[in-house]
């Protein structure tokens, strides 16, 4: 495991990092021995980065819905589960902190697949400076797709699809961790979420299992995971970000939530957006606005519309001082790679996955929300054909999944009564 939640060294490295990020002053010496001092130090919210869902309500004010033709729902949702799918194993053999965009850019340029518009190749002899992930070297490169291996960024959109067939949207974060030491194996989870399973184990209450001893707390995994809420509410940006809420605050705080509560809406506002920009900037109606997140999408925005070029906006957000799977350096590159893009799928799976960091995720989300704008038949098929409709998870029964069924059944959630035309209530323990 690069990141153990058990191991106190890593801990104590990644807490130090995660303190001074939120302008703690943190002890001079940081010996082993000081790790719960450091704890102690742990500030999971303020005025200007709420953790609570009616400061972070306060701090955003209303966001309002968008209309959306109910004709093209169901092909965009299966659009987003599909791009979803695709833009996860276009990442898969990248996603390691030892890929740059300029290292991404030199593979692909060796192997004659410069811009990325299909499945990366493996080349062959492989130079030793190039190092592909191996459990993926022979499962999600060109020619060698065969379905949808399985992954966490994708048995988390399965997860929260059966939390809410099981709970509805009235489902609280204790039924989802009860979710996760149900179906979730431990091996399985990583970072924030492992460190939040490991609380669980140890009966630390909702939401003290996003903070004890959790310095991944801020990371990028809580955004992984909110799709299929932005998927059941088509044109409902805040009751997609309320939804993830509910989820993403059982292992993240400030703006690891707000990067959840970002996707969900993007998602969500796809659905009836004119365009990439429309659906950045209706999501970022639900991050407040004094926060670290939404100053960077904001610059990024800002970037776009002065004409800056991609290279620029890439260069940018490799700037920010955060850790390569943080939610605010890679919500930028989702943004911008969306943009970039125009909304055209291929070109913005393309681009998320070149820019480097987490490449899977990132090529995860930036599918869902394009797949959303193009609907199916704006996605190649070159790149749902090797999916064979079936998905591998890790989820206990649930080994294999039709993604047309997934598909389907997160249309009937999106459709019901109780799911479309209320108001979200999220209960908080």
């Amino acid at each position: 495991m690069p990141h153990d939640p058990i191991d106190p060294d890593d801990l104590l490295t990644h807490q130090l990092a995660a303190l001074r990020e939120t302008g703690v002053t943190v002890p001079a010496v940081p010996a082993r021995a000081r790790l719960a001092a450091l704890e102690e130090l742990v500030v999971d919210g303020t005025a200007a980065e709420p953790s609570t869902l009616d400061g972070i309500t306060a701090a955003t004010g209303t966001v309002a819905d968008l209309p959306v033709d109910p004709s093209t729902v169901a092909d965009r949702i299966h659009a987003g589960w599909l791009g979803r799918c695709a833009g996860n194993g276009l990442g898969k053999p990248f996603e390691s902190a030892l890929w740059t965009p300029a290292l991404i850019r030199d593979y692909l340029e060796t192997a004659g697949a410069w811009p990325l518009t299909d499945y990366a190749p493996v080349l062959d002899p492989m130079p030793e400076h190039f190092v592909l992930r191996q459990d993926c070297y022979r499962t999600t490169t060109r020619g060698n797709v065969d379905g949808v291996t399985r992954d966490d960024d994708l048995d988390y959109t399965l997860l929260n699809l059966l939390l809410l067939e099981r709970h509805g949207r009235g489902f609280t974060t204790a039924q989802v961790g009860a979710l996760w030491l149900e179906l979730l194996p431990f091996g399985k989870t990583f970072t924030a979420e492992a460190a939040a399973y490991r609380n669980l184990t140890n009966a630390v209450p909702v939401p003290q299992t996003a903070t004890v001893l959790n310095p991944y707390r801020e990371w990028v995994g809580a955004l992984i995971r909110a799709d299929v809420f932005g998927l059941v509410s088509p044109g409902r940006p805040a009751e997609a970000a309320r939804l993830a809420f509910a989820d993403a605050r059982l292992s993240h705080v400030r703006n690891g939530i707000y990067g959840a509560m970002w996707a969900a809406a993007a998602v969500a506002a796809a659905f009836g957006a004119s365009g990439p920009r429309e659906v950045v900037t209706r999501a970022l109606g639900v991050v407040p606005p004094a926060s670290r997140l939404h100053a960077a999408l904001t610059h990024v925005l800002d970037l776009h519309a002065a004409g800056a070029g991609w290279d620029t906006a890439v260069d940018w957000i490799h700037g920010l001082d955060y850790y390569y799977v943080h939610t605010i350096n890679n919500a930028a590159i989702v943004a911008a790679a969306l943009l970039w893009s125009d909304g055209v799928f291929t070109d913005a799976i393309g681009l998320a996955v070149s820019a480097a960091y987490d490449t899977d995720s990132n090529g995860a989300t930036t599918g869902a929300v394009a797949g959303v704008l193009a609907g199916t038949a704006g996605i190649p098929a070159h790149w749902t054909g090797p999916l064979h409709d079936r998905l591998t998870s890790a989820l206990s029964g649930h080994a294999t999944e039709s993604i047309t069924d997934l598909a389907a059944r997160t249309h009937r959630l999106a459709v019901q009564e109780e799911l479309a035309g209320a108001t979200v209530v999220v209960m908080e323990e």
